[in-house]
């Protein structure tokens, strides 16, 4: 948790990635949680509850929530790939159209991109992560930050000028015991 905790504080809201990010966080409304196993279908399960634990918890206690599984999906097509089954347990549950799934990888690519391609960072994160989030709240989010579709733009800029060795030096790589 600490590594991803560093993460969302130094990039996701550091560099301003997601304008919406630092609300919840310094609220305490981002609820973290770490699937300690290596198979996608437990990590489903736990998904699944976690989904339905999200919806039935006040936003203004819990608003979001970050699952993260440092011993599971390494491979980042495999991962990408689990995001099919992912989104089936969503539709499963009927919170589909109420929360919604974003996903990041340590070994997040674009298609079309090289693997260094630094554009990739703006969805790379410690471990594999599912971040759950409520339709709702993305909602007000966008309506109080009108140029939302402008927001990738202005993260492959951000990740641009500060280059590799900028984001190495941010410190976030994950632990050397975790793929």
């Amino acid at each position: 948790m600490a590594a991803t905790r560093r993460w969302l504080e130094r990039a996701v809201i550091g560099l301003n990635l997601c304008p919406f990010a630092k609300a919840v966080h310094v609220k305490n409304q981002i609820h973290y949680v770490v699937y300690e196993g290596d198979d996608p279908a437990e990590w489903l399960t736990q998904l699944r509850q976690e989904l339905l634990d999200l919806a039935a918890t006040a936003p203004e206690v819990r608003d979001t929530t970050l699952l993260m599984a440092p011993h599971c999906l390494p491979d980042f097509l495999e991962f990408n790939d689990f995001l099919d089954r992912a989104d089936r347990v969503l539709r499963k549950t009927k919170l589909d159209g109420v929360l919604q799934i974003a996903s990041f990888h340590p070994r997040f690519q674009f298609a079309d991109t090289e693997p260094d391609d630094i554009g990739n960072y703006t969805n790379r994160a410690p471990f594999p992560t599912l971040h759950l989030l409520r339709e709702d709240s993305l909602d007000r989010a966008v309506q109080a930050f009108p140029q939302a579709e402008s927001i990738f733009e202005k993260n492959i800029e951000t990740l641009q000028q500060l280059g590799h060795g900028g984001w190495e030096a941010l410190g976030l790589q994950a632990p050397k015991n975790t793929p």
